[in-house]
């Protein structure tokens, strides 16, 4: 960090998934920043939905404050920049409704059983190139297979782009390949500490997504941009260490190796995996993905070595050993999801819940599971309302918010005309 820098880029998470923020000057940079509440109440069609938790509607929209410690501040992939991933205040005191204030009261209620969560994350995404109509279509690699690296999955460049822009901020990509569909890639990142994973995810999605705009291409985290293609997830990798820095996951004694802590976590995150949806999948897009034998974490179930199964179990033990959960897809927020899934899992542990038998079918053409997600964002919605022990877990304030805005998220969807509507009856009627 000895190169010389003359502004700070300071982003925090919203609602949305989206990196809201400032450029200050290095000069002033410790002052922090203020920004409206009015942000709360914002939809992707910046409309704001009306009396929204957070937005102090009746209140004139008054500001609140993004803080940080000067010792965060890390490098950029921007010239002359550093970036820092603020924390959400009002007066003085963590505001309610930020992911980031979740995800911190979900570590700091792990921490009071005395355990640290760590998590590493895996993203999915496509690459768009310009239609020519002011639009997107899919890059064109006709070259490309799943697992493949190099100028056949990747023609112009952008995937070496994006591993450069990593090592230049210090963000830990463990690896990338492109998936099953062209031209979607998984890029995965080294696990750490929660905080700091959830930071360094956000800001990776910003990074990758900016490094390709310089490329005039379009690279989408959207659960499932295509008909005709797989959809993208955001894979949660955790494990849990106790005050002896022991991975907690491990038991040594059970004959599959894993402790009674790991099979309640898993417990607690089957018995809110509706519920959990509502946050893990936050758009309307996101159950086009969500289907059976699509390996997209519909179903509550898990396994041993599955990707059949919600929640897979790596065959590896030890210091490695992990859980992954797989239901949330690359729009979702990842301070958000990754706060729901670390307090499903706490409320598992509480409760001394019995995850059940493992899956038995392949996941594809046979399922011992009964229960998957519900079939849309609205249904999701009041699943999560319905359950009030995860909303209290997770933060009530923020789940009221998400709440609102994701209803007229829906209502929006709802009056919409679409392209395949035009497509299927306009010929006709």
């Amino acid at each position: 960090m000895s190169e010389s820098f003359d502004r700070v880029r300071v982003l925090w998470p919203d609602h949305l998934g989206l990196a809201r923020g400032k450029y200050v000057p290095a000069s002033l940079a410790d002052n922090g920043t203020h920004h409206c509440t009015g942000t709360w109440s914002l939809g992707y069609d910046r409309v704001m939905t009306p009396g929204t938790v957070g937005s102090f509607w009746d209140e004139g929209l008054p500001d609140f404050d993004a803080t940080y410690d000067m010792a965060d501040l890390r490098p950029s992939w921007e010239p002359g920049t550093r970036v820092v991933v603020a924390s959400v205040e009002r007066h003085g005191k963590p505001f309610s409704v930020s992911p980031r204030t979740a995800l911190a009261k979900a570590v700091s209620d792990w921490r009071a059983l005395g355990y640290e969560p760590y998590v590493g994350l895996e993203f999915e995404a496509y690459i768009f190139a310009p239609d020519g109509h002011g639009g997107w279509k899919p890059l064109e690699t006709p070259g490309a297979f799943v697992y493949g690296t190099g100028p056949s999955v990747d023609p112009l460049g952008l995937i070496d782009a994006i591993w450069a822009a990593c090592a230049q901020s210090d963000i830990p990509l463990e690896s990338v390949n492109s998936e099953y569909d062209s031209p979607q890639f998984e890029f995965t990142l080294r696990y750490c500490d929660a905080m700091r994973a959830a930071d360094e995810g956000f800001l990776f999605k910003v990074l990758a997504r900016e490094v390709a705009h310089r490329f005039g291409l379009l690279l989408s985290f959207m659960g499932k941009p295509m008909t005709d293609r797989g959809g993208s997830g955001l894979h949660f990798n955790f494990s849990f260490r106790n005050q002896d820095d022991e991975n907690v996951i491990n038991d040594v004694d059970a004959k599959d190796g894993l402790s009674e802590l790991a099979k309640h976590s898993m417990g607690g995150l089957l018995a809110h995996h509706q519920s959990l949806a509502g946050l893990c999948a936050p758009t309307v897009n996101a159950y086009k993905r969500l289907r059976p034998a699509s390996l997209s974490g519909y179903w509550a179930n898990w396994g041993y070595d599955h990707r059949g199964a919600t929640i897979r179990v790596p065959n590896e033990r030890g210091a490695p050993a992990r859980l992954e959960h797989r239901l949330s897809d690359g729009a979702a927020v990842v301070h958000t999801a990754m706060a729901a899934v670390l307090q499903a899992a706490l409320l598992g542990v509480n409760a001394k819940t019995d995850p059940g038998p493992a899956e038995g079918g392949n996941g594809l053409d046979t399922i011992d599971a009964t229960i998957g997600v519900p079939h849309s964002l609205a249904d999701a919605l009041d699943a999560l309302e319905a359950d009030h022990e995860l909303v209290a877990a997770v933060g009530s304030d923020l789940v009221a918010q998400h709440l609102a805005v994701k209803r007229a998220e829906w209502e929006r969807y709802l009056g919409a005309t679409t392209d395949w509507e035009l497509r299927e009856y306009l010929p006709f009627l």
